[in-house]
């Protein structure tokens, strides 16, 4: 087993790369698989339509009111799409990455890194959108400092605002490709005892496989939690831009 094939061509493809990847591909049905699936339970009339609705709606409800409406008030529902959208993706991402043969896009660093930029924007459009831009700028910037420190302020605040969002980056890529390293680790124990003896081999393979199992199991949880994290972070950096004070 060449370990390291495995995780630059499964898990972490090439990040520069423009071609067609195995990545681009699962990106692209990832989204069309949620448009579809999405659209067709908040239509259809059938048991697995209205079980997968009332879900959706369940999530749904609970990001609207537990978490936006707390930070943004009365403009939760102009930035309400955003977030369900950003949810589900993360999610269903991080869900697809789980099956056997599929690619965990999230536990590539370009994905997480263009998901982190569209938050950085968002902070900046948002903040103008509810304070106006010159508004904005001057908050960036804490009141009652002395003129001379305001450029470096300014650089640091900005700063601030990347080293946030690059956490994010780090956070969910770190995260789901931790999970896809350790599994591997456990079966590899296998082929590595193998060489010694198959007698060997075989007999740490169940081990090796319920660990991978228990580690798989956890992977679960950890989608739902990452998409989570991601999402409210987003929301808590973003409302700090449209409620300053």
């Amino acid at each position: 087993m060449n370990f390291e094939r495995i995780l630059e061509h499964h898990l972490m493809d090439h990040a520069l790369a423009f071609n067609l990847t195995k990545h681009l591909v699962t990106l692209w049905s990832v989204s069309a698989a949620c448009v579809a699936l999405l659209s067709w339970a908040a239509r259809s009339r059938s048991r697995a339509g209205l079980l997968l609705r009332g879900a959706v709606e369940a999530v749904a409800l609970y990001l609207r009111d537990a978490v936006l409406e707390p930070i943004f008030g009365h403009s939760t529902a102009t930035y309400l799409p955003y977030f369900l959208t950003l949810f589900f993706f993360i999610l269903a991402c991080n869900l697809v990455g789980l099956l056997p043969g599929a690619a965990a896009i999230t536990g590539n660093i370009s994905i997480t890194f263009a998901l982190a930029s569209c938050t950085f924007g968002l902070i900046h459009l948002a903040g103008v959108k509810e304070q106006g831009l010159f508004s904005y700028i001057a908050h960036i910037v804490p009141g009652g400092l002395p003129k001379v420190l305001v450029p470096l302020i300014f650089l640091i605040e900005i700063v601030g605002l990347l080293a946030k969002c690059i956490a994010l980056c780090i956070r969910l890529f770190a995260n789901i490709i931790a999970g896809h390293i350790v599994s591997l680790a456990f079966l590899s124990l296998i082929f590595i005892f193998a060489q010694m003896s198959p007698y060997i081999g075989l007999g740490v393979a169940p081990a090796a496989v319920g660990l991978a199992l228990f580690v798989y199991a956890l992977d679960v949880l950890v989608a739902f939690l990452q998409a989570y994290i991601f999402t409210f972070l987003t929301a808590l950096f973003v409302g700090g831009a449209v409620h300053p004070h």
